[in-house]
């Protein structure tokens, strides 16, 4: 199969590549050049601005594609762009979206179904919150992207829409399960939020690739949305403890903190990524049913990922600022 990977070169699409590559798939990755990542040989590689139509057509106008997966479509211009360009040219067009789309929207109980898209959004947040005019801002983008694909699938443009949660990643770029443990090998307090904060239902990265496999191997009606998400809901605790638990020299000490007191120091989210209050909760039975998805568990996911990161020497960003963390702690417990 002749699939072209637009992004690629982050997060989950080396993964991508790779596992396509595996089966035999003639692959072509086209991004900025921006990211350098480690590709397969046998990869063919073009440069170009998607968000640029002229940079779009120059390097893939006249090609004809099997299958496209988009990791990088983020608002309705994209989409627009890229239903004009592979409109006639492509066998199935696979987008990446996001969970963020349920977000939006108005009173809508947790977790999300696919049934749950239609229906009136929240308020845009006033600008003075950036932090929530970035996240409403990033979800309502997406869903413009979707609608786009959407009505294009009413006259035969062949899209999958995959939903994705939180993905938890060997690659994850913005270093999120590596800040927590090199918290938890410093032996120090994690500084959390003292509310309950959102339960967290993630996805595993090497899921999320085996759902674009499967998708690439079974029929569906065009526009067919699915979410992708693993098995368990857990508590922040639960996760935590889990994490503490395969990390060898890890030692789980928590230290709950007003949120406001963490955001006026500027403390979230590199304290504790995962106290967002911007992260979807998805159902995932509609994968299960009909791309015949069994989700990696959270205890195997985690055990890989923390012997992944524990020979890695690079801080993550967001550590420069752990011996604020550790006085906002004293203080407060001493």
């Amino acid at each position: 199969m002749r699939v072209l990977i637009i992004g690629g070169t982050r997060n989950l699409g080396p993964s991508i590549v790779q596992a396509l590559m595996a089966r035999g798939d003639s692959v072509t990755v086209f991004h900025r050049g921006l990211t350098q990542a480690e590709l397969p040989c046998g990869v063919e590689i073009l440069h170009g601005d998607r968000s640029d139509f002229a940079s779009l057509e120059r390097a893939l106008g006249g090609r004809d594609f099997e299958a496209v997966v988009d990791t990088t479509l983020y608002n309705g211009r994209d989409a627009q762009a890229a239903v004009r360009l592979f409109s006639g040219r492509v066998g199935r067009y696979i987008f990446l979206s996001t969970g963020q789309v349920y977000l939006v929207r108005q009173g809508l109980a947790r977790p999300f179904c696919e049934e749950n898209y239609a229906g009136p959004l929240i308020p845009e947040p006033l600008c003075e919150h950036p932090f929530d005019h970035e996240n409403w801002q990033y979800g309502v983008d997406k869903r413009a992207a979707e609608d786009v694909l959407s009505l294009a699938a009413e006259s035969g443009f062949s899209v999958t829409i995959l939903r994705l949660p939180m993905v938890n990643s060997e690659r994850d770029h913005f270093h999120r399960i590596p800040g927590y443990l090199w918290r938890l090998r410093d032996g120090g307090p994690l500084l959390i939020p003292d509310d309950d904060g959102l339960s967290l239902r993630h996805v595993y990265g090497e899921d999320v690739v085996a759902a674009i496999l499967a998708c690439l191997d079974r029929p569906f009606p065009a526009g067919r949305a699915i979410n992708i998400s693993q098995d368990e809901t857990l508590s922040l605790r639960q996760f935590l403890e889990l994490l503490a638990e395969h990390q060898s020299h890890g030692r789980l000490v928590l230290a709950p903190v007003p949120r406001q007191v963490l955001e006026a120091a500027n403390l979230l989210p590199d304290c504790s990524p995962f106290s967002d209050p911007w992260m979807s909760s998805l159902t995932n039975e509609r994968s299960r049913s009909e791309l015949g998805m069994t989700y990696t568990p959270v205890r195997v996911y985690l055990s890989r990922l923390v012997e992944h990161f524990r020979s890695c020497q690079l801080e993550p960003p967001g550590y420069a600022q752990r011996l604020r963390e550790l006085e906002l702690a004293r203080q407060r417990y001493s």
